[in-house]
């Protein structure tokens, strides 16, 4: 017998089915994060070969994403294909605006939607969560715009609810951290280049070999800036050879290297967004 909480979860859970029942058939917009996993799974475990997930590849996605993804397809047993998006040739995505990722989910939905109607799917489908409408997201915009359906948001799954879900459902990836695309880690408008993201995925999975799973490198200019959970700073510095941490980074094009004493924060750089210029 459920209690409380986890009824509530099976009851999304239900609504989640049924959405896919009455779809029919289902294109989903699929990176391999945990929200449009779940997603991809609910559809495959109703739909079967009716649900198909579809990956956009892209400079700023990370090789291993695309790597993770493709595992997580074949384990699902959902059929899975690749497309590839041009939004490095738009120069409203690449002079970084703060709604770059606006122009990154059209060129998405641009590419997703006629493939979608012209096999007979209805809907395009994808994996905003209940959690992401209450921040600044100007992506979900651009799919809305299109026509995407977000069955989570629907059923108002949020962020924690999808993780649990996930693990009910035998997920092996239910806690893994959550990796927004590259581009989120420069500063709005400073100019978004194939060798710049290149460098920052270089060096986050040089850091994630080392075995820090949650960070992020933050790149402005030359500097690339390590974000680590505030816990894991002084393990940092007392394991880590930093001389051979900076000949690694400035191998691949940074200059200089530097630690956020403060700590990750998801959507740090959003910031500048909210708060007053300081006179």
């Amino acid at each position: 017998m459920h209690h409380g909480h986890s009824s509530a979860l099976d009851v999304k859970h239900k609504r989640l089915r049924a959405i896919f029942i009455e779809m029919e058939q289902a294109l989903i917009a699929y990176s391999g994060g945990i929200d449009s996993t779940l997603v991809a799974k609910i559809a495959c475990d109703v739909l079967g070969d009716r649900a198909l997930a579809i990956t956009a590849v892209s400079p700023s996605l990370m090789p291993e994403d695309l790597e993770d993804a493709k595992t997580q397809a074949a384990e699902m047993g959902i059929s899975h294909e690749l497309v590839y998006t041009q939004e490095m040739e738009n120069p409203n995505y690449t002079s970084n605006p703060v709604n770059r990722c606006y122009f990154c989910k059209s060129e998405l939905h641009d590419t997703l939607k006629p493939m979608a109607l012209e096999r007979g799917y209805p809907y395009v489908v994808d994996g905003v969560n209940a959690d992401d409408l209450r921040d600044y997201r100007p992506g979900i915009q651009a799919a809305k715009e299109r026509g995407a359906r977000s069955p989570l948001a629907e059923v108002g799954l949020s962020k924690l609810e999808v993780r649990e879900l996930s693990k009910q459902l035998g997920l092996s990836w239910w806690n893994k951290p959550a990796q927004p695309c590259l581009s989120s880690r420069f500063p709005y408008g400073e100019l978004i280049t194939v060798e710049k993201l290149r460098r920052v995925g270089q060096a986050e999975q040089y850091l994630r070999q080392q075995g820090w799973q949650t960070v992020r490198v933050r790149s402005e200019g030359d500097t690339a800036r390590i974000e680590l959970p505030a816990d894991d700073i002084q393990r940092f510095m007392g394991e880590m050879a930093l001389p051979d941490l900076v000949a690694q980074f400035q191998g691949y094009g940074f200059l200089f290297v530097t630690l956020d004493l403060e700590g990750f924060q998801s959507g740090k750089l959003n910031r500048v967004l909210q708060e007053p210029a300081i006179a």
